[in-house]
């Protein structure tokens, strides 16, 4: 075992003096709020048989080992150089001015990060014939939104009551905490993944001003709602109030259909009534007199009417007989009246 523990020291004392080495500057995992700035540590040291020329390269490490990794910025030559083709480069630079300076500082320097940012960059530095790299994973995160506070349940004494805390955005996991402003939160139940504090039983000693604090690994924010405990209505007054007013209701049911009953029954007898009046018809038109002169019928006996133009009367006669002529013997004349409407008899 001792051995083993030389070797290595005598490998490492060996690899600070030979060869390029990038001293540690920074945690390798690192966890930032959406907008903040970054800088992603990068420092090295050459060796004195370090003599090329330096080469410095960020880039981000696929997690598809058969794909190549995205360059984002590089230095070579004593130029900087940002690879524009890259959408995640805008705005990405070397934090030191100069960074083939004594210091050694290949820091990358990121202005507004993004959850688009989140990922595992790598930082190589290459001067012949030393070379070395760097990983560091970036976790961007959005803090929680304000919050909203709200009640839910009548808030009436000996009543279950419910506090609300919700954010509608931001990177979780959320961490929901409630306080009373005014004291301890008493007999309540909470629950801090998803914001709710419930109370079953509710009473005077449990109202007052409840604050709500969201908290996530980068942020927190916080609301407050105000809890009242009101007095329950007189159950006695709520039971007859809403007997009498069943019962006037009722009454209302039974006058309205008193009113139709009435209504209904006065049109019927109406309609009997004026069924049974006796009416006048209209009389018929007056029919004309017989006429003067009757064609001969085909039976055994004719009439025949004559005018006398010497007396200013007309004279009838008729003949029973059954020959086609009258006789004489049985002719029988009788005066035609004058009527003053309609003249004599045609």
């Amino acid at each position: 075992m001792f051995f083993f523990s030389s070797l290595l020291c005598i490998f490492r004392l060996l690899r600070g003096t030979w060869t390029m080495e990038l001293v540690d500057s920074g945690p390798q995992t690192m966890m930032k709020a959406q907008g903040e700035s970054v800088v992603l540590g990068c420092r090295y040291k050459p060796s004195p048989a370090d003599t090329g020329d330096l080469d410095i390269e960020w880039s981000i490490v696929s997690p598809d080992t058969t794909q190549k990794d995205q360059m984002l910025v590089s230095y070579s030559g004593g130029t900087k150089y940002v690879h524009s083709e890259n959408p995640l480069s805008k705005g990405m630079t070397f934090s030191s001015p100069d960074p083939s300076s004594s210091s050694g500082d290949a820091s990358l320097s990121i202005p507004a990060a993004s959850p688009a940012h989140s990922a595992t960059y790598q930082c190589k530095v290459k001067k012949s014939p030393g070379v070395d790299t760097r990983k560091v994973s970036l976790l961007v995160l959005v803090k929680p939104s304000v919050p909203r506070c709200w009640v839910e349940g009548s808030q009436m004494e000996g009543e279950p009551v419910t506090l609300h805390c919700k954010s509608a955005s931001g990177s979780g996991p959320f961490t929901y905490t409630w306080r009373r402003q005014s004291g301890p939160l008493g007999a309540t139940k909470g629950n801090s993944a998803t914001g709710e504090l419930k109370i079953s039983n509710h009473s005077q000693s449990h109202a007052g001003l409840y604050l709500c604090e969201v908290n996530n690994a980068v942020g927190s924010e916080r609301c407050q709602v105000h809890l009242r405990a009101s007095k329950p209505p007189n159950r006695a007054a709520v039971i007859v109030g809403t007997v009498i007013g069943c019962i006037l209701l009722i009454l209302i049911l039974l006058l309205f259909i008193a009113v139709l009953f009435w209504k209904l029954r006065g049109r019927h007898r109406y309609d009997k009534e004026f069924s049974n009046d006796i009416r006048e018809d209209v009389p018929p038109p007056e029919s004309r007199p017989v006429s003067r002169r009757t064609t001969r019928s085909s039976g055994p006996s004719q009439h025949h009417v004559t005018y006398d133009p010497l007396g200013g009367t007309e004279l009838s006669w008729s003949d029973d007989v059954t020959s086609d002529h009258p006789s004489s013997k049985n002719q029988v004349y009788t005066p035609v009246q004058y009527d003053s409407k309609y003249g004599y008899a045609v």
